[in-house]
């Protein structure tokens, strides 16, 4: 069981706080954007219940299969599978934005969000047990910790955003959230050798 003085001792290693930063901002964007994907749906390219349905159900499929992508690459590649999921998201989140009012186009992104999605916390959770080794119970429940934290940070934003400025801004902080995660993980993330 960890204590309060081991989560301390390991929050001081500059890697562990660099992704607990790219957790934050990969699930606030997350949470803050997603969650208005079927609002979005029924009113920009306009989907009935059934297709907005067959989508979200893409999504979920898509993150089953980023799942395993993401472990395949963060076997290869750690820095890439940190950086490449939010990346992905980000894109996705631009592409509805831009490009969603085609049916079809919404489904490919909102699926392609559902896969990136899924990679995300297999490389996340590479990253910090290799970033503290001799702590990774400690380092894992940093991770949920920020996670929680995000979700409801995430939670918040797009809530007020939504409120006050549409289904479309929630999506807008989302990529921006993602792609500053992935900026990060590229920019400062994880080497190949344990740290």
């Amino acid at each position: 069981m960890a204590s309060f003085r081991t989560l301390a001792e390991v929050l001081k290693r500059p890697m562990i706080r660099i992704a607990l930063l790219v957790v934050l901002l990969v699930a606030s964007g997350q949470f803050a954007g997603f969650t208005y994907v079927r609002p979005f749906l029924e009113t920009v390219p306009v989907m009935p219940i059934e297709t907005i349905s067959l989508v979200l159900l893409a999504y979920g499929i898509g993150g089953f299969f980023g799942n395993f992508a993401g472990a395949f690459l963060a076997e290869r590649n750690l820095k890439m599978a940190v950086g490449l999921a939010p990346l992905l998201i980000a894109l996705s989140a631009a592409a509805l934005l831009v490009f969603g009012a085609s049916p079809i186009t919404a489904a490919i992104a909102v699926t392609a969000w559902g896969f990136a999605f899924g990679a995300v916390p297999v490389g996340l959770q590479t990253w910090l047990v290799r970033a503290a080794p001799d702590q990774a119970e400690s380092a894992g429940g940093l991770m949920v910790a920020t996670f929680q934290v995000a979700i409801a940070l995430g939670a918040i934003v797009g809530g007020l955003l939504v409120d006050h400025a549409g289904v479309a801004t929630a999506f807008a902080y989302g990529g921006v959230a993602t792609l500053l995660a992935a900026l990060v993980a590229f920019l400062r993330g994880p080497e190949q050798a344990a740290e």
